[in-house]
């Protein structure tokens, strides 16, 4: 890439402008999924903003309260939280909101109700805030029916229903990455503009790559045919050249790396997990989701992660 060249571009392709090319391909859309994403994207942006001035502002170390899945929320979790709640519900196109953070889903009240589900890990990572390591946002977007009241039940599909995904990266810059059906794009904030631009269009992941990524601290909970894979992949039998082991132990870096470099992400079901730990609505199902969506494959073991029901059990594999 010739980075003299793109500092010198003035035809900057946003993420505004991107989806608002993408909305004039369907005539008939009224612009509420825009709104939605512009939405989102604010949120992101002002969760960049804080990430980058916690330590300043105060905002690392603990709430001292836990979230729905029994870990301590961090303060930064609980801010993250808030911001995408009321940036969400002032969209007025979203009926019900999902959260990591708490334990029942937010119904929007009728007078902004829109005919969108939002689901959504507020900080992915957080564990990692208080040393510096690249955390993010996960969410995925589901149309809901508008012939009746909203019920959780609508919010209980498959991945497969998913009518958008994507991860906004806090790191070394702010990434975001969002597919919307038809391919994955990413667009990196320009803090000077204020705004996200395009600089990885049309991602694809390699084909073949030299990483794999686990916490192989859980090596002696997995299954046999785990063990003999990732065994494999330090000690391949055909004399190939072993792979590198990379893990961050933040799903968005890990899952951004394998988007770009290639290689598999394993988070495999164990004796100590037995559904495993991953959450399948708001982080299995949104990267399932983008990993298919650039060429790559995500599966349980048994099946695509996507059309997984609710509660089955995980052995999450990203390549």
């Amino acid at each position: 890439m010739d980075h003299s060249a793109d500092a010198q571009r003035t035809d900057l392709m946003t993420i505004t402008r991107f989806v608002l090319n993408q909305q004039s391909n369907h005539p008939e859309s009224r612009g509420d999924f825009s709104i939605l994403l512009s939405h989102i994207v604010l949120g992101c942006k002002f969760l960049c903003s804080a990430v980058n001035k916690a330590g300043l502002a105060k905002l690392i170390g603990l709430a001292g309260e836990t979230n729905v899945q029994g870990e301590e929320q961090k303060k930064l979790d609980v801010l993250s939280n808030d911001v995408f709640i009321k940036a969400l519900v002032s969209s007025g196109r979203t009926c019900i909101l999902v959260s990591e953070e708490d334990e029942e889903a937010t119904f929007v009240e009728a007078s902004k109700r829109g005919k969108y589900c939002v689901v959504f890990d507020p900080l992915d990572g957080s564990s990692n805030i208080d040393c510096g390591v690249s955390i993010g946002t996960i969410f995925g977007i589901y149309l809901i029916k508008e012939d009746h009241e909203p019920t959780i039940e609508d919010v209980l599909q498959p991945g497969k229903n998913m009518l958008a995904a994507g991860y906004c990266m806090y790191g070394s810059s702010c990434t975001l990455v969002l597919s919307t059906g038809s391919g994955v794009n990413g667009f990196t904030l320009d803090p000077s503009l204020g705004e996200f631009i395009l600089t990885h269009p049309d991602i694809k992941i390699p084909k073949k790559g030299k990483i794999y990524s686990v916490n192989e601290g859980n090596a002696k909970n997995w299954d046999d045919p785990t063990t003999k894979y990732v065994e494999n992949c330090k000690y391949p039998r055909d004399g190939s050249s072993p792979k590198s082991l990379r893990y961050i132990g933040s799903m968005v870096a890990d899952v951004h790396r394998t988007l770009l470099y290639g290689g598999i992400f394993l988070y495999p079901a164990d004796k100590k997990s037995p559904n495993g730990k991953l959450r399948v609505l708001y982080e299995v199902f949104p990267m399932s989701f983008l990993m298919e969506q650039a060429g790559g494959q995500a599966f349980t073991g048994n099946q695509r992660v996507i059309y997984q029901k609710q509660g089955e059990k995980q052995k999450i594999s990203l390549d």
